[in-house]
């Protein structure tokens, strides 16, 4: 947390106002004049994020995990690149190895498996491009479209809110941008860690909460085989890493609750398709190439 509020006391677009949301932390976060939210428990992600963004009343609302550092001209190069979008991230470097990319935006497969494009990758320069879904760890609303979604789907609690938001501004045609010049660093699972059983079960839930959110009957069955493949390999990934109970119980929990419930939308057709054929190209990891060769091309 200090290194966030000392790289925030920095920025060249001052910060109006700093609203630290305390989710039963133990360091002490009463300090350097910021207003504190404390939740009482851990409350999870999205809670503590729409508690915050609701006490503020700045036009852009920006949205960081305490684990973050920020470039001088993070906040003035996301609110110059943003333009008309109504959501706003930048490139996110690894702390512990600066020229390896964290994350940038998000993609998503057509099993609801999710992806940070380019994680792992050296960062090179790029150019910025409209996008659809900007990680929690480091980005920008406008406080209009977080009041428009009615900010992040509390029912998630942890992991994959940020998609479903994505996922839901795509719906209603708010798009965000990538601004690769706004940079970051991110010193990641700062919480649990991200085979913490805890962890595990929420992602395997918060994965088909996503399919029975966003997912029609007709695209949930032109694309249940890559759903049934996508599931069972990340289950195998959480078997390797010693969390098979986490994972059966995250499937569980969201089975027992499990009915479609969105209308038809091309837009999620076409970004999940997108999202493929990038993910293909870029991502080397043994899940995705596992998962592509059993699941075959998008259409």
């Amino acid at each position: 947390m200090d290194r966030l509020l000392e790289t925030i006391s920095r920025q060249t677009a001052p910060f109006a106002d700093i609203v630290i949301v305390d989710n039963a932390s133990t360091e002490n976060v009463t300090r350097r004049g910021c207003r504190v939210i404390a939740m009482g428990e851990n409350a999870g992600f999205a809670r503590a994020v729409n508690a915050g963004w609701r006490a503020a009343s700045t036009e852009w609302i920006a949205i960081l995990n305490s684990d973050v550092e920020l470039a001088p001209d993070w906040a003035e190069r996301l609110l110059a690149g943003a333009g008309d979008a109504g959501f706003a991230t930048g490139l996110i470097l690894n702390a512990a190895n600066r020229n390896a990319i964290d994350g940038t935006y998000d993609l998503m497969s057509r099993a609801a498996c999710a992806w940070r494009a380019g994680s792992g990758e050296i960062a090179v320069p790029s150019a910025s491009r409209a996008i659809v879904i900007a990680p929690g760890t480091a980005c920008l609303f406008r406080r209009e479209v977080l009041l428009r979604m009615n900010g992040f789907d509390e029912s998630f609690g942890s992991y994959l809110e940020d998609v479903d938001l994505g996922l839901r501004c795509l719906r209603e045609r708010i798009s965000g941008a990538y601004v690769p010049d706004a940079v970051a660093w991110h010193h990641g699972s700062a919480t649990l860690g991200r085979w913490n059983p805890a962890v595990v079960r929420l992602i395997s839930r918060n994965q088909l909460k996503l399919v029975a959110r966003h997912y029609d009957r007709a695209l949930f069955r032109d694309c249940l085989w890559p759903i049934v493949a996508g599931q069972l390999l990340w289950g195998m990934v959480a078997i390797r890493h010693g969390a098979a109970l986490a994972w059966a119980a995250g499937k569980w929990e969201a089975l027992r609750d499990f009915h479609l419930t969105a209308e038809a939308s091309p837009r999620l057709r076409e970004f999940l398709n997108a999202s493929e054929r990038e993910i293909r190209q870029r991502a080397h990891d043994p899940y995705w190439r596992w998962y592509f060769k059993l699941s075959g091309a998008a259409s």
